[in-house]
Formats: C-alpha cells, sequence, structure tokens
C-alpha cells in the first residue's frame, strides 16, 4: 500500500515539475537597452522583425535584429542551454517596417513565415518574415515575393547560407 501511495505522489510531483518546464515565459517588450546578441547593436535602432529567445536559467531573452538571425540560432547546435521559448515580431501587427513594434511578439511555431522574399532585414542580410495572419503574409508575398512556410520548414540554406552583396534588397515601407 505505502509503495502504491509513493508511486502516486511521485507521479503527482513529476505531472507538476512537467507542467512547470512545459509552460513559456511571456515575450519581453524591446527597450533601448535591448541589444542584437550576435552583433551586440543596438535592436531598436535597425528596421525589420526581430526575434528573442528564452533560454533556460536566464532572467533575460536574447534579442535579435533579424529574424534570421534568430532562427541560426536556434539550429546551431551550440546553444548556452536549453531554448524554452521563442517570438518574433508579427509584422501584420507592424506600424511600419522600420517600426515592427515592441510588444507585439507571437510564438514562433505558430507564425506564417515568408521566405525567399527580396526584403532585407534589419542588418542588411535576406530577411524571414513573420506574421500571425495567413492573408497579411499573402499580401507581403504579392508585394514582394517569397513563399509562406511554417517554422519547422525553414530550409537550413534560408538561414545558413551566406549572404550575397552583390544581391540589391529591397527595404519595404
Amino acid at each position: 500500500m505505502k509503495t502504491a501511495m509513493f508511486a502516486l505522489l511521485a507521479a503527482a510531483l513529476l505531472s507538476g515539475c512537467k507542467e512547470e518546464l512545459a509552460e513559456a515565459p511571456p515575450p519581453a517588450p524591446l527597450t533601448e537597452e535591448s541589444v542584437s546578441f550576435f552583433c551586440q547593436m543596438e535592436v531598436l535602432g535597425h528596421g525589420g522583425p526581430k526575434a528573442q529567445i528564452h533560454l533556460e536559467g536566464m532572467p533575460v531573452p536574447l534579442f535579435f535584429a533579424q529574424v534570421r538571425d534568430g532562427m541560426a540560432y536556434m539550429k546551431s547546435p551550440e546553444r548556452d542551454a536549453r531554448i524554452t521559448a521563442t517570438y518574433v515580431s508579427d509584422m501584420g501587427a507592424a506600424t511600419s517596417w522600420n517600426e515592427p513594434g515592441d510588444t507585439n511578439w507571437i510564438k514562433a511555431e505558430e507564425a506564417i513565415f515568408v521566405i525567399e522574399a527580396n526584403v532585407a532585414g534589419g542588418m542588411g542580410a535576406p530577411e524571414i518574415v513573420p506574421f500571425r495572419n495567413v492573408p497579411d503574409a499573402e499580401a507581403f508575398v504579392t508585394r514582394y515575393g517569397g513563399r509562406l512556410v511554417g517554422l519547422e520548414d525553414i530550409p537550413d540554406d534560408v538561414v545558413l547560407a551566406a549572404v550575397d552583396t552583390d544581391t540589391v534588397l529591397e527595404v519595404p515601407e
């Protein structure tokens, strides 16, 4: 009887821990102190969509001046800790390309991404553009080209390929 009670208690405790680990931290707003993880430059000083990645045991997220950079970090085998949440700018809710918003974050796994569009992100590289709604993403594709994919369908070469500096990319309005 004691063994069965212990097993039930252990299962209840473990399921409680599992729920705590599964709960993602909320997105953090962009501030003037937010710097891009790779280049340590001010995130707000660059247009285009942004990404933030929360790591287990870290009190603040890593910010990225381009979603492409955030996706590169996610695909990298060398990370500082386990990723607990990833958020990206909803460009359908953005005021403009140069003002993507500081609080309009969506979970990356829920976003629709436009890839292979002829647009430059905040650091000048081709950008991966996230949207909450398919109609907003389709309107972007109509104007700038590209195609729609989910997070898991973003090809490695879109994220990790070298940037062709001879290609002229458009900066959306």
